[in-house]
């Protein structure tokens, strides 16, 4: 058992950068002699909320100086806020500061979610000496990995609006779904009433370019030697780059000493992860929440304190499977044992909506079979992905059985299952496609329906035209032509259960998940003209579009 110590909390502390701007930050350290390990936590949102006082407290008693700073030009501290640019160089100079300290023993681990993750990695690519560890969370991917159209999504709109200025913007005074559907997209910071550089600036660089390749981590983790504690939800709107990011830290050179101390945790959760046992109208029930305090108390009581609390002795993957709604210790992922198993698509040309005749199963299209299904994707109604107006979460396990109604989704669904099927990993489909278009988008959704007819999304992922060969590379669809599209589906842990049915949906929008593509092959975010293509989905014996399933088998 640890000593509970009394704290003192010193506010505004002013830290010099590099630079001579000064950031300030509010320190929370045990009330005694000594030195003391450090955690810092560096935030576009306000260092003074009750959840950072909170955590601040817990790690301040139990043997942690723990400094929160608002990051440059954000609430108290100096210099002008432009997104990630600056937070490597910064949290660099913040680390080697409160190293120097001399309550501090030189140890400093850091934490943070969502802004606060990616801060993490932009740090630890610079390499701070006294950085021994990090805990980031619910982390954004590199730009284009979680919305690979060229454009920010335009709930992004919603967060560029809100991080605006020094102090945080009033969301509930914009009609935010007037704003995501005005046209040319370089103006929707305009239409909120609060111009944004920033956001035409985004717009502006339509493509994977040296702009964005500032911001890149994720082909860097060669460059990574750390111990990382990686957290995310299956239904966080950021969940891609979790999974991505221990893959690529245990995926790496063998010579690398933290390619064996990474470990991930994923559970039930949204983007606010482990807050409640319930989603929508899921229950996940009591074990779904845990202690997370003293889940990272144990992370950094080992790494900076060198306790021997048997960490490293347990399994590195852990992991909550929905529908059986339980945790698993793993020992990789994705899972060795995974069957990866193929669904194809099947009709008898006529997939449009809930009522069509589509269907998913693992039987391969067979010569004579009805070979194409056809739908017509009109920008100016586009398909709903259902969400609330504000960005704090995108989307979730929602009932898409009403927009399964529209002729503009294909709907492919198996048989009842006779038995449980488990499925646990990266989900991708291959879809065989052409479109009359230059450009056009498909969308693809994996859902879960029950007995009662709900069908409750899992996960999805899109695919835009013009980026099917990389988002470094744009190049225009030649109309007719037959392509194959890879998608990313990200991933998700969830048992269909006996008597459920397997579904997916493809389509051409999701909106305002995604912006719409408005299949003129004219530049990116800067037009408003449309057209309406027409689109044709291909399941025969050359073109077998289909889902891949991570199916785990049972032990």
């Amino acid at each position: 058992m640890q000593t509970s110590h009394d704290i003192q909390i010193t506010r505004d502390v002013k830290v010099p950068m590099r630079d001579g701007v000064l950031l300030s930050a509010d320190i929370y350290q045990p009330k005694a002699e000594g030195e003391f390990p450090a955690i810092v936590v560096r935030t576009p949102y306000g260092k003074t909320t009750d959840q950072s006082h909170q955590t601040g407290c817990f790690f301040a008693e139990n043997g942690y100086a723990i400094m929160y700073m608002d990051v440059r030009g954000r609430e108290d501290s100096d210099g002008e806020f432009i997104p990630y640019r600056n937070e490597g160089i910064d949290g660099y100079d913040s680390i080697e500061w409160i190293a120097a300290q001399p309550w501090c023993m030189g140890k400093v681990g850091t934490l943070g979610g969502s802004y606060l993750g990616r801060v993490q990695w932009l740090t630890a690519l610079h390499k701070p000496p006294s950085l021994k560890t990090m805990i980031p969370l619910v982390t954004p991917s590199d730009p284009f990995v979680e919305w690979p159209t060229g454009l920010p999504n335009p709930q992004h709109i919603c967060w560029v609006y809100r991080t605006s200025g020094r102090v945080q913007q009033n969301l509930n005074v914009v009609n935010w779904a007037e704003v995501y559907d005005h046209l040319p997209m370089i103006e929707m910071d305009e239409k909120t009433g609060r111009r944004s550089e920033q956001w035409k600036e985004e717009v502006r660089h339509s493509y994977l370019d040296d702009y964005w390749k500032h911001l890149c981590y994720q082909d860097k983790f060669d460059q990574i030697d750390l111990p990382v504690l990686h957290i995310s939800g299956w239904y966080d709107d950021e969940q891609i780059g979790t999974p991505l990011n221990f893959i690529g830290m245990t995926h790496t050179d063998e010579s690398k000493k933290s390619k064996h101390h990474q470990r991930l945790l994923m559970g039930p959760w949204p983007h606010q992860v482990n807050k409640s046992t319930t989603f929508g109208e899921l229950e996940f029930g009591p074990t779904s929440i845990i202690d997370m305090h003293q889940y990272q108390l144990r992370w950094f009581d080992y790494w900076l304190k060198g306790i021997d609390n048997q960490l490293m002795e347990e399994a590195p993957v852990q992991i909550f499977v929905m529908g059986e709604n339980k945790w698993r210790q793993e020992q990789e992922w994705p899972l060795a044992r995974t069957a990866w198993t193929k669904y194809y698509l099947h009709s008898d040309g006529n997939a449009n909506s809930l009522f069509g005749d589509g269907t998913l199963s693992a039987e391969k299209p067979k010569i004579g079979e009805p070979e194409e299904d056809h739908y017509r994707y009109d920008p100016s109604n586009p398909v709903p992905f259902i969400t609330e107006m504000i960005s704090s979460q995108i989307g979730g396990a929602d009932d898409y059985s009403a927009i399964e109604r529209r002729d503009d989704v294909l709907v492919y669904t198996t048989e009842k299952l006779t038995e449980d099927l488990e499925v646990t990993g990266p989900v991708t489909a291959e879809i065989y496609a052409s479109t009359d278009g230059r450009d056009t988008d498909f969308m693809v959704k994996l859902l879960d329906v029950w007995p009662s007819g709900y069908a409750q999304r899992l996960t999805d992922g899109m695919v835009r035209g013009r980026f099917r060969e990389g988002m470094e590379t744009p190049k225009l669809l030649e109309p007719g032509e037959i392509y194959p599209f890879h998608v990313d589906c990200w991933n998700t842990s969830h048992v269909f259960k006996k008597g459920h049915k397997i579904r997916i949906e493809v389509a051409s929008s999701a909106f305002p998940k995604y912006d719409r593509n408005l299949n003129t092959g004219d530049e990116l975010g800067v037009t408003s003209e449309m057209k309406t293509a027409n689109q044709t989905i291909y399941h025969n014996e050359q073109h077998p579009s289909a889902i891949v399933l991570p199916v785990i088998p049972k032990r």
